[in-house]
């Protein structure tokens, strides 16, 4: 029977940081230098009179369904079911009025990385031990993050009606942020 030699969360914290930094990098350049991401979203045709809808309807921000239905008896209703045919059919996301603070919204994504770091370095700590090899570690870890980072991307077209082709490409963003983690901590695993 093998036995691991312990090891602790704790003793994982330099790979934990430096694998949220190199996820931070490969983004940067992957949604800043690289086009992969640049038609993504597409811009509403003739945006003025549905932001001017949505201003005079009074909605808040939020995330919302149109047609809105509230129970199963309801999605099943003749009205519903024409309100579904004639269309549109779709979900809204609204933000806060304002520019978008990119500043904020990067810091969440770093602490989202530094948090996705630290439970790859959980799932490794009970999965190996100091005496793992450095391709062992890599393996491991790398496949971990890949699945936090690419995982829930493939909800978004079969649930909510987003493009295929986005989701693919985010979930190769999710290849390269696992590869990056799994490089930073086979470089870095505590040796026996």
């Amino acid at each position: 029977m093998l036995t691991l030699a312990t090891l602790s969360l704790a003793s994982l914290w330099l790979p934990v940081l430096l694998a949220a930094v190199f996820v931070f990098v490969v983004s940067s350049v992957v949604h800043m230098v690289l086009p992969l991401h640049k038609g993504d979203v597409a811009k509403l045709p003739d945006e003025q009179p549905v932001m001017d809808a949505l201003r005079a309807s009074g909605v808040k921000p939020g995330h919302y369904w149109f047609p809105g239905v509230c129970s199963m008896e309801e999605m099943k209703s003749p009205e519903t079911q024409a309100r579904f045919a004639q269309g549109p059919v779709g979900y809204l996301i609204l933000r806060q009025n304002g520019m978008p603070s990119m500043g904020k919204s990067l810091l969440q994504w770093f602490v989202t990385s530094l948090v996705i770091s630290l439970v790859t370095g959980y799932v490794a700590t009970i999965g190996l031990g100091t005496e793992a090899a450095g391709d062992d570690v890599f393996r491991l870890t790398a496949t971990v993050a890949f699945l936090a980072y690419a995982g829930a991307t493939v909800n978004e077209p079969m649930w909510k009606g987003a493009r295929w082709d986005v989701a693919w490409r985010f979930v190769f963003d999710g290849l390269l942020y696992g590869l990056a983690t799994g490089a930073a901590f086979a470089w870095l695993w505590p040796a026996a």
